[in-house]
């Protein structure tokens, strides 16, 4: 495979050498551009309203907890919510998004975000949280204004 190489690479111009590098640098540009401009944006999340919601676990022990929330984006780390992770966007489109996050030192989890209205989505994570795993499927609700 050696000899055929040494015998084009004479005939291959400068010009056309650099031709073709240009060309590869031109499409590694285009193609960045291209992912740029797709990146997800879990602009459904933002259509959620701020304020009091209320979690309702669809599963067998029906609990509920309330909590205060300034976005929608809140609900991606609901076990994680004070921590700072680093997340992966899997889904995202206007009816549902899926996000995986990393919490260095406190785990991982997955959440899906169903979208119903500005008020209630239907809210689907797992994952690990101080150590111990965690599954969740609920119901989250706007039920007001945040209290103080």
């Amino acid at each position: 495979m050696e000899r055929p190489l040494r015998r084009i690479a004479p005939m291959l111009s400068p010009v056309l050498i650099r031709a073709v590098g240009v060309c590869a640098v031109a499409l590694m540009a285009l193609s960045g551009q291209a992912l740029t401009a797709e990146r997800p944006s879990l602009a459904m999340l933002d259509q959620l309203q701020p304020g009091q919601w209320e979690v309702r676990d669809r599963d067998s022990s029906g609990g509920r907890s309330r909590l205060c929330i300034e976005s929608g984006r809140r609900l991606i780390q609901i076990r994680h919510m004070r921590e700072a992770c680093r997340s992966f966007t899997v889904e995202d489109t206007a009816e549902a998004v899926t996000v995986h996050y990393t919490c260095p030192g406190n785990g991982y989890g997955q959440t899906s975000v169903r979208f119903e209205s500005a008020q209630l989505v239907q809210l689907e994570t797992q994952g690990i949280a101080q150590g111990l795993p965690f599954n969740l499927r609920a119901e989250a609700r706007r039920i007001g204004a945040c209290t103080s």
